[in-house]
């Protein structure tokens, strides 16, 4: 009877041994009272209180396993009283100290003690045993499935972390490798301003130096000797003077199939031209170009520049008005001073 002693003294107590389970501590404290009613009858025909004893003994000294084989011993040699043993084998199994708890087993020996024990004075506590007991294993199932989707969960946010920081990682690495081609653009367009490779945006001719120098945004591009019209003083007056304009103009078109190799046509004669040339009743004349030199003559090179032997044009050698061809496009200023 000890193991129904120590249900009513922890029942009593307010340190109870299932604390904390709310489902098992409701069962005991309709249990226990169920239990006290019932030893008195049993003890007055017992026999083997010794047995019972020595069963109850293990459990009070927590050994759990060692009090069921004694249970299970009574079951066998004094089968009369195998409903107390069975209701106390349940008890026990489903004790919330018991380190091997199985809710399974426990509901085995209530099932078995009401089968086997129909007239038992231990029959309707073991269903109400069986009904909480199927209570408390539905409520752990539900706890147990909540347990694992919130594992689930902490796992899935645990990957979304890992992603997360994998693509910060990789935002970090791209942003450092946008910033280091970014550099590189500034460094390049730096380049450009202070050493600029075209398009030109203004051409300047000087006669008197026999120099064309090619100009972007200010700066200087590249310089060439040039030749000019045979009688190369003053600004061109009218046409067949042979003279090489002064004023600004323009480029304004373009001739790739030029008997002159490749020719660039400046926009001369402007209106102060042709008003000059009204005023003295003369033609004011046209086609100036820089042109390169005349086809079949490509071998004269740069000592074309030796003699002024153009109409006006100005005159560079062949690779070079290839060059100059490329780096101005149309509509580029001209300014030629004297």
């Amino acid at each position: 009877m000890r193991v129904l002693k120590w249900f009513q003294k922890t029942t009593s107590s307010k340190q109870c041994w299932f604390a904390g389970l709310a489902p098992l501590a409701r069962v005991c404290s309709i249990v226990v009272p169920l239990l006290l009613c019932s030893c008195g009858g049993l003890n007055n025909g017992f026999q083997a209180r010794d047995a019972f004893r020595e069963a109850n003994n293990r459990f009070n000294r927590g050994e759990y396993s060692a009090s069921l084989g004694s249970y299970q011993q009574i079951i066998e040699q004094e089968p009369e009283a195998g409903d107390r043993a069975l209701f106390e084998m349940g008890i026990i199994h489903a004790h919330p100290g018991n380190g091997q708890k199985d809710y399974q087993k426990a509901q085995d020996c209530f099932q078995q003690l009401i089968r086997d024990y129909p007239e038992s004075a231990y029959r309707k506590d073991s269903q109400l045993m069986l009904f909480n007991i199927s209570t408390v294993m539905a409520k752990d199932s539900t706890i147990a499935t909540q347990q694992a989707q919130i594992e689930a969960l902490r796992q899935e946010l645990h990957d979304r972390s890992n992603e997360r920081a994998a693509l910060q990682k990789t935002i970090t690495a791209l942003e450092q490798e946008l910033k280091g081609k970014q550099d590189t653009i500034n460094a390049l367009q730096a380049e450009r301003i202070a050493n600029p490779t075209g398009p030109a945006d203004r051409i300047l001719i000087e006669k008197k130096a026999r120099r064309l120098t090619l100009f972007a945004r200010g700066k200087e591009l590249k310089s060439y000797p040039i030749a000019l019209g045979g009688n190369p003083n003053g600004p061109k007056e009218r046409q067949g003077d042979n003279k090489t304009p002064e004023g600004i103009y323009r480029i304004e078109s373009r001739n790739r199939n030029s008997s002159f190799h490749l020719a660039l046509r400046i926009s001369y004669p402007n209106e102060r031209d042709k008003k000059r040339a009204k005023e003295r009743g003369v033609s004011p004349g046209g086609d100036i170009m820089i042109h390169g030199i005349k086809n079949g003559f490509s071998w004269v090179g740069g000592l074309h520049t030796e003699a002024d032997w153009t109409q006006g044009c100005i005159a560079v050698t062949n690779q070079e008005i290839e060059e100059i061809e490329k780096l101005v496009p149309n509509g580029t200023t001209v300014e030629i001073r004297p």
